[in-house]
């Protein structure tokens, strides 16, 4: 499977920042201490782990940056599976630049893979069950869409981007404007045409508050099993199911067995491990 990067003129910007915040007033003192101007430099970006790999156009733009005419060959798109030793890159061009990208280019690149990577572990472990992954909005400032586009090379699908494009009602929505029914009757007041609605409950009572008015999805939020399975019984059908809380490697399964359409979880970007990437001098 192959997935397209995200457009440049929305990741340099970030690859940019990165850059200038190594680089301080300075700039790489050490290589321009030691390394000739025009010195030459040849490297791989090698996988040392078995995994996913997820932005390359990241490693691509800060290499660019630092030097237009540096030589940045991609042997293993995003969305690749990789073993240690498989070569993930290839760069070739003047040294200073190389190195100066060096550490934004392996920290963007290892921590995008290691979404991807931890991604597609949750996707396995629901091997044969339809119920989709998801992620949420509990993502590092500034690197959302880059976040967002690494979910999806592990195989897992987008929850929404921000505030601005789907409604979504949590419980202290719910609490302020006076329950369920008021907050869905405001809601569906508001929203245009091609706005989706989504609620988050946390009881069964609270669930058949929401039905009547038929919202796009229903988040039920902390329930166990036995409740996820009674919610799955009266509202399958009739509207997205999605649960969200609680989720990890060891109950994703069986919270997928209930018959729940869509898992979101937090950890696929707040809290994966960096995959083990190194540039090595060929």
């Amino acid at each position: 499977m192959y997935i397209t990067g995200l457009p440049d003129i929305l990741v340099e910007p970030v690859v940019r920042d990165a850059l200038r915040e190594d680089l301080g007033l300075a700039g790489d003192v050490t290589a321009d201490a030691v390394i000739l101007p025009k010195a030459r430099f040849r490297a791989e970006f090698n996988a040392r782990e078995a995994g996913i790999v997820a932005g390359l156009d990241c490693a691509r733009i800060a290499m660019n940056l630092m030097d237009p005419h540096v030589r940045f060959e991609i042997v293993k798109p995003d969305a690749s599976e990789v073993v240690a030793g498989d070569v993930i890159a290839r760069v070739e061009g003047n040294a200073r630049a190389i190195l100066a990208a060096e550490r934004v280019a392996l920290n963007l690149l290892s921590h995008l893979s290691g979404v991807a990577t931890l991604t597609q572990t949750y996707v396995k472990a629901l091997d044969g069950l339809p119920a989709r992954i998801a992620c949420t909005r509990k993502t590092l400032p500034g690197l959302r869409g880059l976040q967002k586009h690494a979910v999806k090379c592990g195989g897992g699908h987008n929850h929404r981007y921000g505030l601005d494009d789907a409604i979504l009602i949590k419980d202290n929505h719910i609490a302020i404007c006076g329950g369920v029914e008021k907050a869905l009757e405001l809601a569906k007041a508001a929203a245009g045409h091609t706005m989706k609605i989504e609620i988050e409950v946390d009881s069964i009572y609270q669930l058949k508050q929401a039905l009547p008015f038929k919202p796009d999805v229903i988040m039920v939020d902390n329930f166990d099993l036995e409740t996820l399975r009674e919610a799955v019984s009266i509202a399958k059908g009739k509207t997205i199911l999605e649960a969200s809380g609680g989720v990890n490697l060891s109950t994703v399964r069986a919270i997928a067995e209930t018959g729940i359409d869509v898992i979101s979880v937090g950890a696929l970007t707040h809290s994966a491990p960096v995959f083990d990437i190194g540039l090595d001098a060929v």
